[in-house]
């Protein structure tokens, strides 16, 4: 891992590319290793078909939520974006798209019933009411929405219009060691979840970041960006429907050339479910070699479950490690052929009117927690 793989190109080589079946042993690894099957079966999903758009390229997320919208049976139609050279690498990928000549031009196509964006986070929440308002679902990168007043808003709009406003919070749900772990959790393999510990580190390659990147008013805090995937997987995993933030701090520990900017923040939350901490933070060395050491404990009353979402510094190659300890041993398990089931189950929701893929309402519940935890966060004490 002695070269830094690129965030950005990692984001564009992202978007390039029930019942669980017996593990099959693999006579290559080592006693008590493992490789997850598949797990979800897209067979079911292959004639779906929904056309899309695609609004705001600011954040190269887009690129994998397009990707899995297309693995859903997507159709994308148009793209609206002003700098050229995101729309180069986004065709890059994608194909010779349209381009839209503004946002209303795709509003106002009555084919498209899915609107995909990224544009700058404070900007996420408006062009979702825009496109509700309009008869289409919407999902958004996250943080899709930097403010309570927002979210307030938001909710009264889905609930006049009845359209979606789904949120891709991709540390979980386009991560298959994440995946996995939600498979093994549903079958018992470790008890009841009562705690869960994200770790989520960074690296903030300086010179490739935008201007809005540096001013917490455009992207929420720390906490609101980074912290809404942490929280999503505290609410997902503990299975808890309500919950509160009862301790946050956030603020700039290092990097005083940009005194608007976070660079660290943690929070604890208590739900109906269990109880979660979570550290964020922009401290990944280069060494590393990737950007950033993801992890994600899972404490159930029956064992305990570690992801490395992204390395193993221990120096299993690649990424996608999960390791469960329960009372009959230790097991280590490669996700890597494990089938990420966003894409089709969201084309299956909109189609349907279904929520499989994501409740609406642990989504903005999220939103909601991480966004008082951000109002709520003392500065960090650092002796």
């Amino acid at each position: 891992m002695s070269q830094t793989v690129n965030r950005r190109a990692l984001l564009m080589a992202a978007g390039a590319m029930g019942a669980m079946p017996a593990f099959a042993a693999d006579p290559a690894k080592a006693a008590g290793e493992e490789t997850a099957p598949a797990g979800f079966d897209a067979a079911p999903f292959g004639k779906q078909t929904v056309a899309f758009a695609v609004i705001g390229l600011d954040h190269y997320h887009i690129m994998g939520m397009t990707a899995a919208i297309i693995r859903g049976g997507g159709k994308l139609k148009k793209v609206f974006a002003t700098d050229p050279k995101q729309i180069a690498d986004f065709r890059k990928l994608f194909g010779d798209i349209p381009l839209a000549k503004s946002e209303a031009d795709i509003l106002n196509d009555k084919t498209i019933k899915l609107v995909c964006g990224a544009p700058i986070p404070d900007l996420r929440a408006p062009l979702g009411i825009r496109v509700m308002k309009a008869g289409k679902d919407y999902l958004s990168d996250k943080p899709a929405i930097t403010s309570l007043e927002q979210l307030a808003e938001v909710r009264k709009t889905v609930a006049e219009t009845k359209r979606k406003f789904a949120i891709m919070y991709s540390e979980r749900l386009e991560v298959k060691a994440a995946i996995q772990a939600g498979y093994f959790v549903d079958q018992g393999a470790i008890g009841k979840v009562i705690q869960t510990v994200n770790l989520a580190p960074h690296q903030i390659n300086s010179v490739s970041r935008p201007d809005w990147f540096w001013h917490t008013q455009r992207y929420g805090g720390i906490l609101t960006d980074i912290g809404s995937h942490q929280i999503e997987q505290f609410l997902y995993f503990t299975k808890s429907t309500n919950a509160r933030v009862v301790a946050s701090q956030a603020g700039n520990v290092a990097h005083p050339q940009y005194p608007e900017f976070e660079d660290f923040g943690d929070m604890v939350a208590v739900g109906n479910g269990g109880t979660g901490y979570i550290r964020v933070d922009w401290f990944t060395p280069d060494g590393l070699g990737v950007w950033g050491d993801g992890r994600l404990f899972l404490l159930g009353t029956e064992g305990y479950i570690e992801l490395r979402k992204y390395a193993d510094i221990a120096g299993r190659p690649g990424g996608n490690h999960l390791f469960l300890v329960d009372k009959k041993g230790v097991r280590f398990v490669d996700c890597s052929n494990v089938v990420l089931p966003f894409g089709p189950q969201f084309v299956s929701d909109i189609l349907h009117r279904t929520e499989t893929a994501q409740n609406q309402e642990e989504a903005l519940l999220t939103a909601e927690l991480v966004l008082t935890a951000q109002k709520l966060a003392a500065k960090p004490v650092i002796a």
